[in-house]
C-alpha cells in the first residue's frame, strides 16, 4: 500500500495562505493540522491530515 503524499510546511502555508507565525500560533491552540517531525528535524503534513483539517474548518463556519 502506498504512503499518502507528505507536504513540506512551506507548501502547506502557501496552500492555506497563512504566515508561519500565524500557523504556529494556531498550532499552539491545538487548531492546526497535525505535523510529523522527521528524524532530520524537518516537518511534514500528510495530504489526508490537511484535507481533514480543511473539512473541520468548513464545518465550523457553516
Amino acid at each position: 500500500m502506498a504512503r499518502p503524499p507528505m507536504l513540506k510546511l512551506p507548501e502547506v502555508l502557501e496552500e492555506i495562505e497563512m504566515s508561519r507565525a500565524a500557523f504556529y500560533r494556531m498550532r499552539a491552540r491545538g487548531k492546526a493540522p497535525r505535523l510529523r517531525k522527521l528524524p532530520n528535524g524537518q516537518v511534514r503534513v500528510s495530504r489526508a491530515d490537511l484535507d481533514a483539517w480543511w473539512e473541520t474548518c468548513t464545518e465550523n463556519v457553516a
